[in-house]
């Protein structure tokens, strides 16, 4: 969930990188979805709707598969919503809809996916996996996923650019989560040694929001400091015109 916010009425400041990726895969979810996300709209059906089903999708593959232990279903459930997020965005389009509440909603339901996803997590280890530890760096990651959103979402409402790309952003995060997880569960089919790449997956997340967090709790004191410095200076000059 979330990248179609941004045709919904979102700005993104991405990387090179991020940039190129996101345009071909774009291009090419495009011509794949249009057809499914045409044939929706036809049926009446809105990009709200779509959301919200995609995001229920999302946590019902998160808790319902994650805290037993089934990771590659609950993988693979959870994937097949995520693409939900491309269709709405695909029909807002064809609809010549840019809404500032589709993008809130969207944004939102994203925090809702996430917490779905890392709770997921936390409540097998501190379940049937049986990993205090482990169970705290879920926890951690859901924690932070949610303060890194906010720091951005603050920093911009009182009128701060907040332009810096973290290390691990919300793509990282998932992207990172699930292929993981996705891998481990087939430690149930059979394969040996594969169950670590969750635990390993998590540290990585955890340790790379923490870095995200940091580098936009800095960026936000810098551009809160240089706004002040410019509005003072103005002052100044104001003054001064004004004698």
């Amino acid at each position: 969930m979330g990248q179609p916010a941004a045709s919904r009425g979102r700005a993104a400041t991405p990387t090179l990188g991020k940039a190129m990726l996101n345009k071909y895969a774009r291009a090419f979810f495009t011509r794949v979805l249009t057809p499914f996300a045409a044939f929706l709209i036809r049926r009446g059906v809105s990009p709200d709707t779509v959301t919200l089903i995609g995001t229920a999708g999302v946590v019902a593959g998160a808790l319902v598969f994650y805290p037993r232990g089934e990771f590659f279903w609950g993988t693979v459930v959870i994937t097949l919503f995520v693409f939900s997020d491309l269709v709405d965005g695909n029909m807002a389009r064809q609809l010549g809809r840019s809404s500032r509440w589709g993008a809130f909603l969207d944004s939102t339901l994203d925090r809702v996916a996430d917490g779905a996803i890392f709770g997921g997590f936390a409540l097998w280890y501190a379940g049937r996996g049986d990993d205090n530890l482990l169970c705290a760096v879920s926890i951690f990651c859901l924690a932070s996923g949610q303060v890194v959103s906010y720091t951005k979402a603050r920093g911009e409402s009182i009128g701060l650019p907040v332009a810096v790309n973290g290390l691990v952003e919300r793509a990282e995060r998932l992207v990172i989560s699930l292929v993981a997880a996705g891998f481990a569960g087939l430690h149930k089919f059979g394969v040996p040694g594969i169950q670590y790449l969750l635990p390993i997956a998590l540290w990585i997340v955890a340790a790379g929001s923490l870095v995200t967090l940091i580098q936009r709790v800095v960026t936000v004191r810098r551009e809160s400091a240089e706004a002040e410095a410019a509005a003072a200076r103005q002052e100044e000059q104001g003054s001064g015109a004004a004698t």
